[in-house]
């Protein structure tokens, strides 16, 4: 494996750690307005509370590894994307902010103020992945210097809008497993119904989505046919879906978290599959799409990162296999909680 290799697959980590830690918190986000009362509300948001922005901590990793590792790959996704990204940025943002401040007063405007921002800022988050992720599948307007040629507009097509509500059902689904795991009472018989709303509205769309990148998608396969040991991954994504209403049916809370954190793990290393080698695909030439060779720094710089990895990679899964052991068990409110 040549050092490019290894750094796509090591942001294909960094990417699915992150769709999966922080997604069963945009989850719960997603899931907020369907609380009744100011307790279930405080109870969803403590659910999460102490790990939230630890969470988030693997969406900065990529980042700043896709700006070390991949250069010109981040310079073309992040110029082409920049819009999108803004706002990205401004619902993350606004949803740490909409869980700090919500239980600051108790006036019923206020919270419900920031009730709704919480709900809107983690829809938003996750559709706009959903999107980009669809864009990076159908590919980009990029001319020979890897520039957008295109306009914001383009970005916003039915198949990348598509791929936008997988994601925000996908992560509704997971976050409800989550909820489902960690809460008592009513309100976690309440959940174990929304869990069956999601995942069919998830399978649904599942459906849709894989048959139009079939369709739609021309180089979607291409990887698959010249090396068949990647239907591996196509088998594991399905088993992964099919486990969930089993675990359902079982009442099994945890094995239910896993296996849709093991979907949306296999969500994306297909999509890693299908876009290999290319990271921004051109669809004005297919010879200037960005590639992890043309987009890579040097052998020198990629050599040090992977030592880097190797020595900080440790620690961080340390840290967070610390964080969520001590956090374990169930939720409850107290003079401390949001």
């Amino acid at each position: 494996m040549d050092l490019q290799i290894l750094w796509f697959v090591i942001l294909g980590v960094l990417l699915g750690g992150y769709a999966v830690l922080d997604g069963f918190d945009l989850g719960v986000g997603i899931l907020h307005p369907f609380a009744r009362t100011d307790q279930e509300r405080r109870l969803f948001m403590n659910a999460i509370g102490p790990l939230w922005d630890g969470n988030e901590v693997w969406l900065v990793t990529f980042g700043g590894a896709l700006f070390a590792a991949f250069p010109n790959a981040y310079a073309s996704a992040f110029s082409s994307f920049y819009l999108p990204f803004m706002l990205l940025l401004f619902a993350l943002i606004f949803r740490g902010v909409s869980l700090e401040f919500r239980s600051k007063r108790p006036e019923r405007v206020w919270r419900g103020f920031w009730d709704y921002s919480f709900f809107g800022a983690s829809t938003l988050a996750t559709f706009l992945f959903g999107v980009a992720v669809g864009n990076s599948m159908i590919g980009l307007p990029l001319d020979a210097r890897g520039v957008f040629r295109g306009e914001t507009m383009d970005l916003v097509s039915p198949y990348s809008c598509l791929i936008g509500l997988l994601a925000v059902s996908a992560f509704a689904v997971h976050g409800a497993n989550y909820l489902h795991l960690k809460l008592e009472g009513d309100i976690r018989v309440a959940v174990g119904r929304w869990r069956w709303t999601a995942f069919g509205l998830f399978l649904v769309l599942y459906l849709f989505a894989t048959i139009s990148t079939l369709v739609g998608v021309d180089r979607a396969l291409e990887n698959f046919r010249s090396g068949p040991v990647l239907w591996g991954l196509v088998g594991l994504n399905v088993l992964a879906v099919a486990n969930v209403p089993r675990t359902f049916v079982l009442d099994k809370p945890l094995q239910a978290f896993v296996s849709s954190g093991a979907v949306i793990l296999a969500l994306v290393a297909l999509f890693g599959a299908a876009l290999f080698p290319n990271m921004v695909t051109s669809t004005l030439d297919p010879d200037w799409s960005i590639t992890v060779y043309n987009a890579s720094s040097s052998e020198k710089t990629l050599t040090i990162m992977a030592i880097i990895a190797a020595i900080g990679m440790p620690f961080v899964l340390a840290y967070t296999v610390a964080i969520y052991w001590v956090f374990r068990g169930k939720v409850s409110l107290d003079k401390f909680s949001y």
